[in-house]
């Protein structure tokens, strides 16, 4: 009887493992987090070394991957890409060394040297090339055979088509890692739900050039078959890669000992949110490639390999409430109101939905116990919801069709690059007709990026439009401060330095007026590029009244979607309205011409801490003008880190560790002259 329960409990988990392994594999779509996968796995293999008798042809200790999808052509390959075995701990690890050591029958003195290489949270896929030619591209699939998906990868710039190096090999199977870095994917994560997702459904878009517009890279680490390949370790191997032209992980090391791999562990596991790419753990493998063809393979797993995994961000909670926000473009995005709990040391109370068709695919519900996943400093999100402990009284969630701001109807535009409608759904109304899309305006308007007014923060946003001191933007230049001081919590002073702060930004550049009118698919690149075209706010105010929008066709970055939106814009009445009444309000300042052969062309930089007598705004405005450009991320594309007073110090020790130069203030202004 007992037997009948464990197996029937060993059964139901190997169910829930192949369902889960459709969607993380087939689907592209995964139903629990990495760290739930790994767990039940772990489960599985745990109840065969315990009880014999458990033997399923589905379980992970003997498949890998999913059956490959029916869209493209099955290829077998010619060796079979494995899974790797995990580790959570220490102790784990000491296993697997203690093991290599039994099968080798090593000494106690015998040091054991790892190659330790990052794991990316991709996509494989392996490169048959011959003689030097890329001639085939498959993914996973089952490990056994994967989907022909070479006309999609030879859209990655990241791999080599044509490799000329003398000792490169007459075969080879390379395999790597396709994946979205983090910093390109903020740009598209409107229509995927994560990094994974958007590379795992571009590589298996039926047209390639749908997936070249997508930003994949390739990083390469291992190789399947290989013919005349002659290495004799890991590490060279991986160098071998770099001179061939392939990308490869800077965090890969060398490493001897166990409590040495520790240190690293933790090491990379702090590092990893400001890495561009996502990691979910490290990859052993014995460096000595010898001793790995002695070890050689389970059924499933190289003996000589393991993936140690980070420690989980996530954590279970109760979904109390959906409330949908409003944004600034009219986009709605469910936010989940949930029990508060601790993730990572922080404690959430809130969590993102992301869009009406992620909350229907996932089927969240008001009530439900859910997996809530935190990465760095991303915005909590909904990775699952527990079916099992749903409540009986549990009803879907409808999405309004209404906009709950304004009662305006909601629609799903239709996008012309991808040829179907957008995930997010909208607001209809036209700015200022929708309250909460008008405070979202304002919050834009004042904010640093736009006219900067310090201390006008979002409360006070909020609260003044609540009290009716402000419904548009040009109200700010208009407040009634006799009111304001008679307000809870305002006096004198604070009136004072307020209307101070307002006063000193009345003077703007054409592209910070441009960027502070929150125009949709307007960012501040594209304000800059309109500026520049335009070169004077009269320009501009002639173009807003004329709508004669022909000229912007012209400008190298404005395609029409960013055109079609201006021309919406300038159409609103209620926009031309507040457009004169800020004309009357600000003095904006004609667009200094870039110099295009300044002392900084081809140089890039980034700032770090307090400047002195000069602000941010005006210290980039003056990059800019001397041909310079602005990046900001800490990473080998970056030339110079310029420090002012109280610099973030995780953004000085990653530029040493790039060997970027560090500049003080002082130091920048004399390259300056």
């Amino acid at each position: 009887m007992k037997n009948l329960k464990i197996e029937k409990e060993y059964l139901k988990k190997i169910k829930l493992f192949q369902e889960y392994n459709k969607y993380y594999y087939d689907k592209s779509d995964p139903k629990v987090s990495d760290s739930k996968f790994d767990q039940l796995k772990k489960e599985i293999i745990d109840l065969e070394n315990k009880y014999k008798y458990l033997n399923s042809k589905n379980s992970p200790s003997k498949t890998v991957g999913f059956t490959p999808s029916k869209n493209f052509k099955k290829v077998k390959h010619k060796t079979q890409m494995l899974s790797l075995s995990n580790a959570f701990g220490e102790e784990d690890l000491k296993n697997f060394e203690k093991k290599i050591r039994n099968f080798l029958s090593l000494s106690k003195d015998f040091e054991l040297e790892y190659s330790a290489e990052p794991k990316i949270d991709g996509i494989s896929a392996s490169l048959t090339y011959k003689n030097g030619k890329f001639i085939m591209g498959l993914s996973r699939g089952d490990g056994k055979e994967g989907e022909d998906i070479t006309e999609n990868l030879k859209t990655i710039k990241d791999i080599p088509k044509i490799i000329t190096a003398k000792n490169f090999p007459v075969e080879i199977d390379i395999r790597g890692e396709v994946f979205i870095q983090n910093s390109d994917f903020s740009k598209i994560k409107t229509k995927f739900a994560n990094p994974r997702n958007a590379a795992s459904g571009s590589l298996r878009q039926k047209d390639p050039k749908a997936t070249s517009k997508i930003p994949l890279k390739f990083i390469a680490y291992t190789y399947g078959f290989a013919k005349n390949l002659s290495i004799k370790t890991q590490s060279s191997f991986l160098k071998n890669l770099k001179n061939w032209g392939f990308k490869t992980n800077e965090y890969n090391k060398t490493i001897c000992g166990i409590n040495n791999l520790i240190v690293n562990h933790n090491h990379l596991e702090k590092k990893r949110y400001e890495i561009d790419f996502d990691i979910d753990g490290i990859v052993y493998k014995i460096n000595d490639i010898e001793l790995q063809k002695r070890l050689g393979y389970v059924t499933n797993a190289p003996r000589w390999a393991i993936a140690h995994k980070f420690s989980a961000n996530s954590s279970i909670s109760e979904i109390l409430n959906i409330e949908i926000q409003v944004g600034r473009t009219g986009a709605l995005t469910p936010v989940a109101k949930i029990k508060p709990v601790k993730i990572g040391g922080v404690t959430v109370s809130n969590a993102t939905l992301h869009n009406e068709d992620e909350i229907t695919r996932k089927d969240i519900r008001v009530g439900d116990t859910a997996t809530i996943e935190r990465a760095g400093d991303v915005i909590p999100h909904v990775i699952s919801v527990d079916l099992n402990k749903r409540k009986k009284n549990s009803q879907k969630f409808i999405f309004p069709k209404k906009c709950p701001s304004c009662g305006s109807s909601t629609v799903k535009e239709f996008n012309e690059s991808t040829k179907r409608n957008d995930a997010v759904r909208r607001c209809s109304s036209e700015g200022f007709e929708c309250d909460q899309i008008s405070i979202e305006k304002i919050k834009h308007f004042v904010s640093k990026e736009a006219l900067n007014i310090e201390g006008f923060g979002k409360k006070i946003v909020e609260n003044f439009w609540e009290l009716n001191l402000i419904k548009f933007p040009h109200d700010i230049f208009k407040l009634n401060y006799e009111k304001i001081k008679k307000l809870e919590g305002w006096g004198n002073l604070s009136v004072f330095n307020l209307k101070y702060a307002i006063d000193n930004k009345k003077k703007i550049s054409l592209d910070k007026f441009i960027y502070s009118l929150g125009i949709r698919h307007i960012g501040q690149e594209n304000a800059k590029l309109l500026a520049r075209h335009l070169k004077s706010a009269s320009n501009f105010f002639k173009l807003s009244l004329s709508k004669d929008i022909d000229e912007l066709k012209n400008i190298d970055g404005i395609g029409s979607t960013q055109i079609k939106s201006i021309l919406n814009f300038f159409s609103n009445q209620t926009n031309q309205k507040f457009l004169i009444e800020l004309k009357n309000h600000l003095e904006i300042t004609d667009t200094i011409q870039i110099n295009q052969s300044g002392l900084l062309k081809n140089k890039n930089f980034m700032f770090t801490g307090k400047l002195e007598g000069i602000s941010r705004a005006e210290a980039k405005s003056i990059i800019e003008q001397n041909s310079g450009k602005i990046i900001s991320n800490v990473t080998k594309k970056l030339d110079y880190l310029i420090i002012g007073e109280k610099p973030t110090t995780k953004k000085i020790n990653l530029a040493k560790e790039l060997n970027i130069k560090i500049l003080s203030q002082k130091e920048w202004l004399k390259m300056l002259d």
